[in-house]
């Protein structure tokens, strides 16, 4: 989700993250592989080479290890796949990233930017030896900096943030009408939801037949529910099941010579906000409940319980063991790395390690992180992901990533690390994302890395998530570079059924 300018960090936040990023340097992030085979272990290493820049060294084990009988060849074919994805992020030279940064500060100094730079706040990898910049770097800076921010011309405006991630009105009347009524789901509203994904005209030979998958909700209990489907282009479109984690509408489509092909499908549903009045002193420890025995184990390859984060995480707590308030310092640790646009998750070898080292990270990874940390701890975690939205004044939408704790006897509730603390005096307030939503989300989506319905044959463009859609031909993915996506949303009456 793109975001305003976090809030400034705090002084032991701050220092926490310093000290991890300069200790964890000397600490291997890649586990060492349940399968002992010198495959495995080969693969491993590819991984990191690539991780570390070094892509001639792993396109050569690539060739030498894919046909290896106890590693899936698909496996070893995605790194050489990983390797054009990062090359797709990493399009900026120096020069051309210099360019960028002058647009926003024309006086800048060489000196300057060879400072920032070495302070780690312009992203880059050094592949094969040439230093190449993620293509978003520039922009990056300015959310990174205050210096940087400071040297901004008048005219170079920092992108506004969203309408909720800062505190107003619509907050307050969430705890209000929760406190007033004893529910922890209010304030429901209707919205109508069209969601397209246009491939680019001759990305694929003429009457190809191009396969769509559209993100599409499910219903959640206190949360979304009267999905109503609207239709689709083209026609009959194969929704997945209920219950599949990461749901989408499957369609398929013909393509014609110097023609985009677009695919659209359009719903409706109603979102209720969520506020929970949690009591720290009532919280109890996780029961011994195999239902949450899942969310709280290690998800390879994004949710690992690294001696990096080991280490991050006995910084945060100094030993702290009552559960809420471990969950509280967690996340209010997280909250603290500062927001910046993020590269494709799947060129990353391990998101919730990356967000640690980075010294930044977006929603996902901040979610990530957060889920990893909390596991770690004992505190059940899981993810959800979707999109936000506004009033139609607004003319807003982004996609987002959050996820939910389990904080007995409450049960399951929600967090959003990015919304983070918001400013205010009143802890039911201050605590809204921890604890709460707002209505104006839609999640499709409960789970990372689940399959696809019907499968997918190629690897998709996200590994991780499933927000934009994804698509394929009988010649191989799309990746993102090849089509585009669009959401609307409209909020109408409660009652609205057409």
């Amino acid at each position: 989700m793109d975001h305003a300018v976090r809030k400034p960090p705090v002084p032991v936040a701050v220092a926490l993250l310093a000290g991890l990023l300069l200790s964890a340097v000397s600490v291997a992030a890649t586990p060492v592989p349940a399968d002992d085979s010198a495959e495995a272990a080969a693969l491993v290493q590819v991984i990191d080479l690539i991780d570390a820049g070094h892509f001639t060294r792993a396109a050569m084990l690539i060739d030498a290890h894919a046909t290896a009988a106890s590693q899936p060849e698909d496996a070893w074919a995605f790194q050489h796949e990983r390797m054009r994805r990062i090359r797709l992020d990493f399009t900026l030279d120096e020069a051309a990233a210099k360019a960028a940064v002058r647009r926003a500060v024309p006086d800048l100094r060489d000196a300057e930017f060879e400072r920032w730079d070495r302070q780690g706040l312009l992203e880059h990898l050094d592949i094969d030896g040439t230093r190449r910049y993620f293509k978003r770097a520039p922009s990056n800076l300015f959310r990174l900096s205050s210096e940087a921010r400071a040297r901004r011309h008048a005219d170079a405006p920092l992108p506004s943030a969203g309408p909720l991630e800062t505190l107003n009105a619509y907050h307050a009347k969430v705890v209000q009408a929760a406190t007033a009524s004893g529910r922890t789901s209010v304030l429901p509203q209707r919205v109508e939801v069209s969601q397209s994904l246009t491939v680019k005209a001759d990305a694929v030979p003429a009457g190809t037949t191009l396969r769509a998958w559209i993100p599409y909700p499910r219903e959640i209990a206190g949360q979304q529910d009267h999905l109503q489907w609207r239709g689709s282009a083209p026609g009959q479109a194969r929704i997945a099941p209920p219950g599949t984690l990461q749901r989408t509408a499957y369609l398929e489509g013909t393509a014609v010579a110097g023609q985009p092909t677009r695919f659209e499908i359009r719903y409706a549903l109603t979102v209720s906000a969520r506020h929970t009045a949690i009591d720290p002193a009532t919280v109890r420890p996780t029961p011994n409940d195999p239902a949450l025995a899942p969310y709280l184990a290690e998800q390879p390859p994004h949710v690992r319980f690294t001696p990096a984060l080991r280490l991050f995480s006995a910084q945060v707590l100094q030993g702290e063991a009552r559960p809420y308030e471990v969950a509280r310092r967690l996340f209010d640790a997280v909250d603290q790395i500062p927001w910046a646009g993020a590269r494709e998750y799947s060129t990353l070898s391990n998101i919730s390690d990356y967000a640690l080292r980075a010294g930044h990270a977006d929603c996902g990874q901040q979610t990530l992180l957060l889920i990893t940390l909390l596991r770690m701890n004992g505190i059940p975690a899981r993810w959800q992901s979707g999109m936000v939205y506004a009033d139609d004044a607004a003319h807003y939408s982004n996609l987002h990533d959050w996820g939910a704790l389990y904080l007995a006897p409450y049960g399951w509730v929600p967090m959003d690390v990015t919304s983070g603390r918001l400013d205010s005096p009143q802890p039911a307030l201050r605590d809204f994302y921890f604890g709460g939503l707002d209505a104006y989300r839609i999640a499709f989506n409960d789970d990372i890395g689940q399959p696809l319905l019907p499968a997918k044959r190629y690897p998709r463009s996200d590994t991780v998530d499933s927000q934009r859609g994804e698509v394929e031909w009988d010649g191989g993915n799309l990746y993102f570079d090849q089509w585009d996506y669009d959401v609307q949303s409209h909020i109408v009456p409660l009652d609205a059924t057409r």
